[in-house]
């Protein structure tokens, strides 16, 4: 599946953004998607992650209650809101997709098959 992730951008501390990552396939709602973000000189880390049909969510300690993920199977979109951004969330954002349900709460870069380009959000006064 292609993925084309966008929303970046320059936000101030404290700031929000959302971030939008559209599917190009047919069968959106066969897949769980996620979000990872990689900082410069840092691994590529787990962000959230919602289930086929978003009845289920899981997050990154760092993005409890600041971080939202979201999907509308009906455009074929995955979203992440995120609020209370600090400087620390700085970096690159990507979607990725698993094809049918992850059985696990905590996924890892391996789990998800297919990637979009990334998105970057620099924040910064």
């Amino acid at each position: 599946v292609q993925l084309q992730a966008c929303g970046g951008g320059l936000v101030q501390p404290g700031g929000s953004l959302r971030l939008s990552c559209v599917a190009s396939v047919r069968n959106f709602n066969a897949y769980d998607m996620g979000w990872f973000r990689q900082a410069p000189g840092k691994k590529r880390e787990f962000v959230a992650h919602i289930t086929w049909s978003g009845s289920r969510t899981y997050y990154s300690g760092f993005g409890k209650g600041r971080f939202t993920i979201s999907r509308d199977n009906a455009k074929n979109t995955l979203y992440l809101q995120m609020n209370s951004l600090k400087p620390e969330d700085s970096a690159v954002y990507y979607c990725a997709a698993h094809l049918g349900a992850l059985a696990t709460t905590t996924p890892q870069e391996e789990d998800y098959h297919d990637w979009g380009q990334g998105t970057l959000v620099t924040v910064s006064s």
